[in-house]
C-alpha cells in the first residue's frame, strides 16, 4: 500500500498539506506532533512588506465553519525568509510551499523574486483573492483578464513551480482556471474561502470589523469538491484540492475528483492534530475501499 503521490516532479510521502493561513509558519505545531509526517506545508500568506492585517474583531464562528478576515497579517517576506523559515527548518526537513499575496502587480512580482533563492521553498502558491488597490479593490482572482495579466507578470520572474490559488467567488471557475493555465501556471489550488458574514443580535451590526470575510470549514466541502472536479477535468495541469476537508474519507473524495494533493485548512484551527489523524487514518480507509496506491485514484471520478 502506498500513500506516495507525484506532483510537479517531486514525490510527496503523502498528499496531506496544511493550507496557508491555518498552520502559521508550521513550527508552532511541532510542539504537538512530528510535523515531518506531512506531505508538505503551505505557509502563512506573505507580502512584500509587513502587514498588521485588518482591525479586530476578525473572526466569527459559524455552525459549519468560521469566517475570518485576518488581512494577510505577516512580518514581510524578508523576515519570513530570514526568521520564520529558519525556525521551520529546525523542525521540518522537507521543502515547503510559500503562499504569496499582494495588492498590486509589482508587490506580487517583487515578493516572488525574493523567494527565488530560498532553498526551503519548493513552489510558490499565488493567492489571487487579494484586492487590487489600483483597480478599486476588486480581487485579482475574479476577472480572467486581470488574473491572466498577474500570472503572466509573475511567471516571467518566478524560477520555481508556480501554483495559482483560485477564488470560488466567480461566475465560471473553469474560465478562471484556463486563464491562469494559459498565463503559465504550473498547477492550480482551489478553493479559497467563500465570502460570508455574521450579524450580532446584541448590536444588530456585523461581527467582523470589516463586515464580511472568508467562510471556511465543513460547510463548503461540497462546493469545493464540485469545483475541483470541474477544474481538474478541464485543464492539463495538476490540481490541489481544499475546502472543508476534515477526514481521510473526504481526502479520497477530493482525489477521485482530481486533486493530486489535498490541503487541510480550518480543521487545523478546530483540531490541531487533524493532519496527523488524517495521515494515520488514510491506510485504514484505503484498505476499506480496496485502494492499493493513492496515485491510482486521482481524477477517476468520471
Amino acid at each position: 500500500m502506498s500513500l506516495e503521490v507525484k506532483f510537479l516532479g517531486k514525490t510527496f510521502k503523502n498528499p496531506i498539506v496544511p493550507a496557508s493561513g491555518c498552520f502559521g509558519f508550521g513550527y508552532e505545531f511541532a510542539d504537538l506532533y512530528d510535523i515531518n509526517i506531512l506531505g508538505s506545508i503551505s505557509t502563512k500568506g506573505t507580502t512584500l512588506t509587513p502587514r498588521y492585517g485588518n482591525p479586530l474583531p476578525r473572526i466569527a464562528e459559524c455552525p459549519a465553519g468560521l469566517i475570518n478576515s485576518i488581512g494577510l497579517q505577516n512580518p514581510g517576506v524578508d523576515k519570513v525568509i530570514s526568521e520564520e523559515l529558519v525556525k521551520l527548518d529546525k523542525v521540518y526537513k522537507d521543502q515547503i510551499i510559500a503562499n504569496v499575496g499582494g495588492h498590486s502587480f509589482n508587490e506580487y512580482v517583487e515578493t516572488v523574486k525574493k523567494f527565488n533563492n530560498c532553498d526551503k521553498v519548493f513552489a510558490i502558491e499565488l493567492n489571487i483573492s487579494c484586492p487590487n488597490v489600483s483597480e478599486g479593490g476588486m480581487a485579482f482572482g475574479v476577472d480572467p483578464d486581470t488574473a491572466y495579466q498577474l500570472v503572466t507578470k509573475v511567471r516571467k520572474v518566478c524560477k520555481k513551480p508556480l501554483i495559482v490559488k483560485l477564488s470560488p467567488n466567480v461566475t465560471d471557475i473553469v474560465k478562471m482556471a484556463k486563464a491562469v493555465e494559459s498565463a503559465g501556471a504550473d498547477a492550480i489550488s482551489l478553493i479559497n474561502t467563500l465570502v460570508g458574514m455574521r450579524i450580532s443580535l446584541r448590536t444588530g451590526q456585523p461581527i467582523i470589523a470589516v463586515k464580511k470575510g472568508g467562510y471556511s470549514g465543513p460547510g463548503i466541502f461540497p462546493v469545493a469538491l464540485r469545483m475541483v472536479y470541474e477544474v481538474s477535468h478541464n485543464v492539463n495541469i495538476p490540481v490541489i484540492g481544499m475546502g472543508g476537508v476534515t477526514n481521510a474519507y473526504e481526502v479520497l473524495e477530493m482525489m477521485y475528483a482530481g486533486a493530486s494533493l489535498v490541503m487541510i485548512g480550518a480543521e487545523n484551527l478546530i483540531h490541531p492534530l487533524a493532519c496527523k489523524k488524517i495521515i494515520e487514518d488514510l491506510p485504514k480507509v484505503m484498505e476499506e475501499y480496496h485502494i492499493e496506491n493513492l496515485e491510482d485514484i486521482i481524477g477517476k471520478a468520471n
